[in-house]
């Protein structure tokens, strides 16, 4: 792997986000460009400083920062070699299978070249994870050639415990890199 590999990094609204932090970090360290697109919704739950710092770009938070350019988006997807949405909510699992482009997150997604591995990392509640409408999206875009790693198993952020949980940072870098290989 070359520092030439560009990961976008889309958060979406978890309390999981927090640990999307490390994740940019880890990225990082090892030799990659990342670009990190907040939802607004993972903007409840962390802030973009922490990104900033570690991976030394700007967080692209709207679809109207420009940045040195003025379509950020879709400039960072050109140069996307693969993009992990990490954590990934059940809304932005269906944004995806739908075609729904109506922040930076989804439409970076949508503008992708068709070979660009996505890779998607879900944080839900085990009922959201379960329901008929999640697993269809996620066999809609398995069926893509997105690829899932976890959900895992465990204690849950609503106090359920089951599956839903965040999968382990080291895991998901891992799988990272490897694809990146």
């Amino acid at each position: 792997m070359s520092e030439l590999n560009n990961i976008v990094l889309g958060v979406s609204g978890s309390i999981a986000a927090h640990k999307a932090i490390d994740l940019a970090s880890f990225l990082a360290k090892s030799g990659c460009r990342v670009n990190v697109i907040l939802t607004a919704d993972a903007e409840e739950f962390v802030r973009p400083l922490p990104f900033e710092t570690l991976t030394r770009s700007p967080v692209i938070r709207s679809l109207y920062d420009r940045g040195e350019s003025p379509v950020l988006h879709i400039n960072i997807a050109d140069e996307a070699d693969l993009m992990v949405i990490a954590p990934a909510t059940a809304n932005t699992i269906a944004k995806l299978a739908c075609g729904i482009a109506d922040d930076p997150l989804s439409c970076t997604a949508l503008a992708l070249k068709p070979d660009t591995p996505i890779l998607v990392a879900p944080a839900m509640n085990g009922k959201m994870w379960n329901h008929p409408a999640t697993k269809s999206n996620v066999s809609i875009l398995c069926d893509r050639g997105v690829e899932f790693i976890g959900p895992d198993e465990g204690m849950l952020s609503c106090g359920y415990e089951g599956i839903g949980r965040f999968w382990p940072i080291g895991g998901i870098s891992e799988r990272a890199l490897e694809i990146l290989k």
